[in-house]
Order: C-alpha cells, then structure tokens, then sequence
C-alpha cells in the first residue's frame, strides 16, 4: 500500500517562518522525515487564478497557482517522491458543498465550458511537462461528489430513492479534462475524487454513470474523516466493495484526525470555538468520534485505520496536510478569498490545525511514526 501526503501550503508555511521538531526536540526537515517513515507521494492542489481581482491579492491557503505546484512539485522530486496534480477547476477551495467556476470562466456557456477546461488541462500539463516534472496521477476535480463547475457540472438531487440528474454534463466535463491529460502525459493515472466515503449508494451510482458513459479513470478516490462520514468498518466495507465492481485501484486521497480541541490562540483561556474541531463539536452526538481528540487518539485512529488498509489491500491513503501548523499570516483563506467562495462569516485564520501531525509549536506528535511504511512490502 503506497503512503502519500498533500502538503501544498509547505511554502506558505515555510515563508511565515515555520519550525519542525523531532522526537528529541531537534530542527528537522519534515518531508525527510516522511521519506524516512516509507512515505514517498505527494499531491498537490493547484487553484486557477487564486488572486482577487482588484489588486491581484492572493487568497492565501497555500495560494496553490501553477507557480507554486512547480516549485513544490521540483522539491518533491528532489526527496524521491512521486507526484499527483489535483485540478480543482476553481480559483480556490472545491468541496461537496461549493465548487465555483473560475472568474475568468464565468461567462461561458456549456459547450465553451467544455472547451475550455480542455484548452485548460492542456496547457497546464504542456508547461508541468516541459519543467520535466512526472505526474503519476491526475487528479480531475477535488471531492466532486456533487459534480464540479457549477451549476453547468452540478448534479442535481431529484429527492430520496431517484438519481440525481446532470450526469451527462459532469461526464462531458470529465472526458474533456481526460482528454488532455491523455495527450500530454499518457501513463498517468487518472483519478476521480469524491468524499461522503461511507455512502455505497452515493458511489456506486456516480462511478455507475461513470461506466455507462465511457469515462476513462483508473483510481477511484475517498476522502475520509470519521466524524462526518462514519466508522472504519464501513468506509472499507465500501472501497472493498467499488474495488470489486468496477475493477479499479481505490484509494483514500485524503484523511485526518485531530490531536486536541483546545485552540492555539486561546490556550488556555477555554473559548474553543474558532477551529472546526472543537469542544463544542464534540458534543454534537451525531458526529462519529471514535478515539479522544488527544495526541493518543490520534495515534490509535491512524494505526487501526492503515491497518484495516492493508488488511483489505487499499492501495493508497494520503494524509491531508499533515504540516499546517499556526503561525502568524497562516490561514485558511484571506478576505479576498472568502469574497471569492462567500464565507465572509468567520474567522480566516487557519481552523484546521489541529489535524496536524505536528503540533502547534512544531514538535513531531506520536501519530507521526504510525504513518509509515517502515517495515512494509509495498
């Protein structure tokens, strides 16, 4: 089973001054570290034009524009890793619940939409592969359950036990994207991305209308965290489950779980309520939590999970920025960014931090040894 991580805020973390430490309170450099545990993927996000457009400010979050999948992508290499270029077809942040057509796209109808993201894809991957850089993977779309570039590639929910509509659009999209990607780089893999991991039914009839209409992919991928999608058992019962119908690699593209509650700003203070996870979260029942939220927990979580992996021939699981730790200028997005995606509601400094593998000075937590393929055959 391949390891992989998604650290494409590395350099914004770099640039605020970030610091690393090992087991002994040594500086380290900690994509080293990663190598050195087996770990040796990496996928990176690569936003269209992460920048307002007033002032060209950037939206922060990484800024994840193709300057900065190069530069990251280069290091990568350097350390031995193989890369995977996640396409978001935005400017920003893609998920289930939001995935906003480009600024400088949005004018276009469904057929120049098709066209573009074509002319798009390709001249992406025209300028990756003339900086030598290998893919091997693309990543079409982030967490496109929902479909992607809306609304032309939305799916549309047509009620309880019914379909949901739009698939020929979405497919259209995807086959244009796929298209390219076959030109330029022809022995990568190709990866479709949705979470909601649990949910056989959401998968089965997505990758269901994926065959019927003559999509090419070769990786079926699942984002996994327990507290909105459900238990280990059942997020395995349904990759096992893909794996067998559609004769595809299935892998887990991204993961996480938190080592605290307690916010990094108020320490000690007890107002917890700016990061996602928190006390407040907690003691919503509804949320599955199945180890504390505690350096420990965070270990037992990643052991019994990689484990359960394995055991049923996963074929790859990438931690979701396992180095976002808080610093100052280190946030989720700036205020230009939240205009972008209309979040204009809460803070922008970075709420997921505590989902690190390192804590929040920097210092290794003991979850970090357990991600690892030391000792595996792989």
């Amino acid at each position: 089973m391949i390891l992989g991580i998604d650290t494409s805020t590395y350099f914004e973390e770099e640039n605020a001054g970030a610091k690393y430490f090992g087991e002994n309170g040594d500086l380290v450099e900690p994509l080293d570290k990663f190598v050195e545990n087996g770990v040796d993927y990496m996928r990176i996000r690569l936003w269209v034009n992460p920048y307002s457009e007033k002032d060209h400010l950037p939206y922060l979050g990484g800024t994840c524009d193709l300057d900065n999948f190069i530069r990251l992508a280069k290091l990568a290499l350097k350390k031995k890793y193989k890369i995977i270029l996640d396409f978001h077809y935005s400017d920003f942040w893609c998920d289930p619940s939001k995935q906003f057509i480009p600024k400088d796209w949005a004018s276009l109808n469904k057929e120049e939409l098709i066209r573009k993201i074509y002319d798009y894809t390709l001249e992406v991957l025209k300028t990756i592969n003339n900086e030598n850089i290998p893919l091997y993977g693309i990543q079409i779309g982030n967490e496109i359950t929902n479909g992607m570039l809306w609304p032309i590639g939305k799916l549309i929910d047509k009620g309880k036990d019914n379909k949901r509509g739009n698939y020929s659009a979405l497919c259209s999209l995807i086959k244009s994207a796929e298209k390219a990607c076959k030109i330029i780089y022809p022995n990568s893999l190709i990866i479709l991305h949705l979470e909601r991991s649990c949910d056989k039914k959401v998968y089965h009839e997505f990758f269901d209308e994926m065959r019927k209409k003559h999509v090419h992919y070769d990786i079926i991928g699942a984002s996994y965290y327990p507290y909105y999608h459900g238990t280990i058992k059942d997020v395995i019962s349904n990759l096992v489950s893909l794996r067998k119908e559609f004769h595809k690699k299935v892998m887990v593209m991204e993961l996480g779980y938190a080592f605290t509650t307690i916010d990094y700003l108020t320490e000690y203070s007890g107002n917890e309520k700016q990061l996602v996870l928190n006390d407040e979260f907690v003691k919503d029942k509804k949320h599955y939590i199945p180890y504390p939220l505690t350096p420990e927990g965070q270990k037992d979580f990643l052991k019994e999970f990689l484990t359960a992996c394995r055991l049923n021939k996963i074929d790859g699981v990438f931690y979701w920025e396992p180095l976002w730790i808080p610093g100052k200028n280190i946030c989720w997005t700036s205020k230009e960014g939240q205009e972008y995606i209309n979040e204009t509601f809460k803070s922008t400094r970075n709420e997921w931090a505590n989902q690190a593998l390192y804590d929040y000075k920097g210092q290794a937590l003991i979850a970090l040894d357990v991600f690892s393929n030391k000792g595996e055959k792989i």
